[in-house]
């Protein structure tokens, strides 16, 4: 009888925290059951039980809530609370987001020199040179036992379509999978490692049980594509899209994504056996390891206490008062009928940047408008994101383009409630994607087929040129072409406000006082 040798690996995955260390939701404090000192107990329970584990983060970190913008604009210079809290559950490596570089490579590279573990991206590479930008593709670890195992950073190379010029200066995207397929390959042969995994900062292009493509052909997410075109991957470690995925496998690769925020932390264990003088993956299983109910770990709220203090301090600060109504209780009925805060936020925007039509969106479901005393709280409530502004020079059939691309928002009409088309739902929610326009009138009719949608549109009273030129402010992630507004990419820069929204607003109303909710109603969907 063979004696063969075998060991377990414990992969814990978390991806997307978005800065989201502690379990409070910001617009109220309300307690929630997610965030990262919650994961963090589920992590010291895994490592308490299980032998060899690897802990690694697979993006979005340093961006995403009160506490991550608090730190990035007002407190920059303190160690970052974000990267001490993977320090102290000594994480293994993490890899860049998207979102790591909304505050600047300056910022980005404080927070890689604070960090105790590695950060990881193969493709993200000197403009010049070529060579990775952040010195480390890839981390190879050896266990007691002799098992070698290599981690491939990977990060989505769609970046540039989002993100400011001046904050990826001097770096190149390279395609994902092209990187993968060769840095893959060399590992393999290098290194030969027993483990191969990939942690990519991206998901899935198509359908993982049917392989049909799920989204236009923007390479944003090539993760299908990694599975069913490289050999020699055996772990896919995913993000970027929000999603919860385990106990997944697509073309014989086992794939995870945790979802988002702490909601979950994923887990993967691997059982090897020694064959001869190889060591072999002989079972895989996966899961998602919740923290509800969990106590969340003492450590990790102190590391961030003096932090959060702040944040409370900044978010609490009084900015102005309201006279009638902004506050959001129905997010279906914003988007079918123009509300006064979109108005307002609009009526900003156009008025910070000259231009005559403006576009903006409500970012998700959860926005709760403002009430009559305004604080930063209410501001970062419902401006989520560290958008800029940028103007734009575009044709009247560009705008009439990007409207029949918001009114694909809307499933089309057939009776019954009004519901969201699933591509606006899945693989997650993208209600930041539908626009809501001022400067114009318009009317979309969700009751006819998408692209032919805009019913009426006018500019001034007259029906809207579609070969003349518009100037028109937006955020600089739409501005870029974000979100498949393909009609907007490489379209002439007039003017670039380069102050986040949130600090735009919020001078805005301090300024004035006193705001006054208004709705002039220049649009409307009907059916």
């Amino acid at each position: 009888m063979t004696n063969r040798q075998s060991c377990t690996i414990t992969i814990l995955e978390t991806s997307d925290l978005h800065g989201s260390m502690l379990p409070i939701q910001y617009a109220n404090n309300a307690p929630t059951e997610s965030g990262f000192a919650k994961i963090a107990r589920l992590i010291e329970r895994e490592r308490s039980v299980n032998e060899h584990v690897l802990f690694i983060d697979n993006g979005d970190l340093i961006q995403g809530t009160p506490l991550a913008y608090h730190h990035a604009k007002k407190n920059d210079k303190a160690p970052n609370p974000m990267i001490a809290c993977l320090n102290e559950m000594k994480c293994d490596a993490a890899v860049i987001g998207n979102h790591e570089f909304n505050y600047g490579l300056p910022f980005l590279h404080k927070a890689i020199q604070e960090s105790s573990f590695p950060w990881l991206s193969a493709n993200i590479v000197d403009a010049e040179s070529g060579e990775p930008f952040f010195g480390r593709p890839y981390r190879m670890m050896e266990l007691p036992e002799g098992v070698r195992v290599a981690i491939l950073g990977l990060t989505t190379h769609y970046i540039p379509n989002w993100e400011k010029p001046e904050h990826i200066a001097g770096l190149r995207f390279e395609d994902a999978f092209e990187s993968a397929k060769r840095w893959v390959a060399d590992i393999r042969e290098q290194e030969r490692p027993d483990v191969m995994i990939v942690s990519y900062h991206g998901g899935f292009e198509r359908d993982l049980a049917t392989g049909e493509a799920i989204e236009p052909l923007t390479r944003e997410n090539v993760g299908y594509a990694l599975c069913a075109d490289i050999e020699g991957i055996d772990v896919l470690l995913t993000g970027h899209q929000h999603r919860t995925i385990a106990d997944c496998f697509i073309h014989g690769v086992a794939v995870l994504q945790p979802g988002s925020q702490g909601s979950f932390l994923g887990k993967m264990q691997l059982r090897l056996e020694k064959k001869e003088e190889r060591w072999e993956i002989v079972q895989v299983e996966s899961g998602l390891l919740s923290p509800v109910g969990m106590e969340p770990v003492e450590a990790i709220t102190e590391l961030v206490a003096p932090h959060e203090k702040l944040t409370q301090e900044w978010l609490d600060s009084p900015i102005g008062k309201l006279l009638g109504d902004m506050r959001i209780t129905d997010a279906m009925q914003v988007r079918l009928k123009e509300h006064p805060l979109i108005e307002f936020i609009n009526r900003v925007q156009m008025d910070l940047s000259g231009a005559p039509i403006s576009n903006t969106a409500l970012f998700d479901n959860v926005s709760p408008g403002f009430p009559s005393d305004i604080t930063m709280r209410d501001i970062v409530s419902n401006y989520i994101y560290p958008n800029t502004l940028q103007v734009i020079r575009i044709s009247g059939q560009d705008i009439k383009d990007a409207l029949e691309r918001s009114a694909s928002y809307f499933e089309t009409y057939d009776g019954g409630d009004v519901k969201v088309h699933p591509s606006f739902n899945e693989p997650k929610p993208q209600h930041y994607n539908y626009d809501m326009w001022e400067g114009i009138e318009y009317k979309l009719d969700i009751s006819r087929p998408p692209s032919e949608r805009v019913v009426f549109l006018q500019f001034q009273g007259k029906p809207l040129d579609r070969q003349a030129q518009y100037d028109v402010v937006m955020n600089n992630y739409r501005a870029a072409g974000g979100g498949n507004y393909t009609m907007f990419q490489g379209k002439p820069i007039v003017k670039d406000i380069p102050t986040d929204m949130a600090e735009l607003l919020a001078t805005y109303i301090m300024e004035k006082g006193t705001i006054e909710a208004e709705l002039n109603s220049n649009w409307e969907v009907i059916w």
